[in-house]
């Protein structure tokens, strides 16, 4: 397992883990920071069938929508090309079409959703309100994770049961407020006997990452003469 977490009022932040996970569905909020970001360097906005495309891919976590999309951007030279301007440096695109292999650690998640989120990001405001919108209306069964130590969250969670050992992936990220704060949140898991147990985890997992950084001490301001 791997954890990040970040208190963007306070900059109090946290990382346990720097080992690559593969991200099963959680790459596609990357797929869609890097179509965004193709269509800003076009001049464009979405096309509708983009824009429905990608609600489904978020919303729904259909994976037609994501294959369809991951060809839209290029595939994995795309995405790479996409994660070099968002500043994740440890995220491995998945071989050809099999977009759900790509390799991320929670570091780079936690940047990616600082791009999504933040004032100050390569995404421009509307790139950013769109996924931000996307990610706060998720189908109801997917209302797991992170979002079990929020009141109001903005969430895209992964899975996927490994073919060779029958383990289960398990990932969530997202915006939570919590606490009278808000806390952007990774978890990244593998190994999981079962999808519950994997989902538990990771709720477990949030929960002791938002409550670890409200028990430290907020970085001091650097001076500024």
């Amino acid at each position: 397992m791997s954890v990040a977490a970040l208190e963007p009022g306070t900059g109090r932040r946290t990382v346990y883990g720097s080992q690559t996970h593969v991200t099963a569905s959680l790459v596609k909020v990357d797929i869609l920071a890097a179509l965004l970001l193709r269509a800003q360097h076009e001049g464009r906005s979405l096309t509708p069938w983009e824009t429905s495309t990608a609600a489904s891919m978020i919303q729904s976590s259909d994976n037609d929508s994501a294959g369809a999309l991951w060809r839209r951007i290029g595939g994995g030279p795309g995405l790479t090309d996409a994660n070099k301007t968002l500043g994740l440096t440890s995220t491995q695109a998945g071989p050809g079409v099999h977009w759900g292999l790509t390799r991320t650690t929670a570091a780079d998640q936690l940047t990616l959703l600082t791009a999504v989120f933040a004032d100050t990001s390569p995404l421009s405001t509307s790139s950013r309100e769109l996924i931000r919108t996307f990610m706060g209306n998720i189908d109801a069964d997917q209302d797991w994770g992170v979002s079990a130590e929020g009141s109001r969250w903005q969430l895209k969670n992964g899975w996927l049961q490994r073919s060779h050992s029958k383990r289960w992936v398990i990932n969530s990220m997202g915006r939570v407020e919590a606490h009278g704060s808000t806390f952007y949140v990774v978890v990244l898991s593998h190994g999981s006997p079962s999808m519950s147990h994997g989902i538990s985890t990771v709720e477990r997992a949030a929960r002791t990452a938002v409550h670890a950084l409200r028990s430290t001490t907020p970085p001091v301001p650097p001076i500024v003469h």
